[in-house]
C-alpha cells in the first residue's frame, strides 16, 4: 500500500474564531494538506444555523472528493454528524449510534462511521468517531467499536485507521484500552 496523508478534524460546523461560518475556509485549509482521506466530526447537513447547506458535501465538492455521512442527531431535515471524505474508491460499510448512559443520551448522541478504502487495491478500513465528554460513557462507546458490531466484525480486517475526536488525553484508561489494540499514529 502506498503511503497515504489521512487528515481528521472536529470542524465544529464550520465556525473560525472570528465567528464566521465557512465550508469554503475549512476546504482551503484541508486542500493546503493535500490529504487523501478526510475525517470530519460536528459537521451541519440542511441546519438553519449554518445556512441549510450541507457542509459535508459542499467542503467534498470544493475538494473534488466522494463524501460519507452519519448524522448523529437529527431533527426533521437538518442533521449534524460525521463524514468521511476521500478521493479513493471507497464504499460505506457501515454506521450508527454508539452506546449512551441512561440520562446522558440527551448531552449529544454519538455515533460512527466506517468506509472501506481501496488503497492501490489493498483496503484500509476507516472508522470515525466522536466518542462522548462523560468518561465512564466514552469507555462504553470505545468497547462497542472494539467489538464485534465495528472493528471485530469479520469484514474488518487488515489495515484499519480508527480517527476522530476521542475527548481523552494519553494517560486516560480509554486511551491505553486503544493502544493495546491500535497503534498511536500521530
Amino acid at each position: 500500500m502506498r503511503a497515504l496523508r489521512l487528515l481528521t478534524w472536529n470542524v465544529h460546523r464550520c465556525l473560525g474564531i472570528d465567528g464566521r461560518i465557512s465550508p469554503a475556509r475549512i476546504a482551503d485549509v484541508i486542500a493546503s494538506a493535500a490529504p487523501d482521506i478526510v475525517a470530519l466530526q460536528e459537521v451541519d447537513v440542511m441546519r438553519k444555523r449554518t445556512g441549510h447547506i450541507d457542509q459535508a458535501e459542499e467542503i467534498a465538492r470544493r475538494l473534488g472528493m466522494d463524501s460519507h455521512f452519519h448524522n448523529n442527531l437529527r431533527v426533521m431535515e437538518e442533521q449534524y454528524g460525521d463524514a468521511i471524505l476521500t478521493t479513493l474508491p471507497s464504499q460505506l460499510m457501515h454506521s450508527g449510534r454508539l452506546p449512551a448512559l441512561p440520562g446522558l443520551s440527551q448531552i449529544e448522541p454519538r455515533g460512527a462511521l466506517w468506509a472501506r478504502i481501496d488503497c492501490d487495491g489493498v483496503p484500509l478500513h476507516v472508522i470515525n468517531t466522536h466518542l462522548s465528554l462523560v468518561a465512564r460513557e466514552r469507555r462504553s462507546q470505545t468497547d462497542c467499536l472494539l467489538g464485534p458490531e465495528w472493528m471485530g466484525r469479520a469484514d474488518c480486517e487488515g489495515s484499519v485507521a480508527l480517527v476522530g475526536d476521542f475527548n481523552l488525553v494519553p494517560r486516560s484508561r480509554v486511551y491505553h484500552r486503544l493502544t493495546k489494540v491500535l497503534k498511536d499514529v500521530q
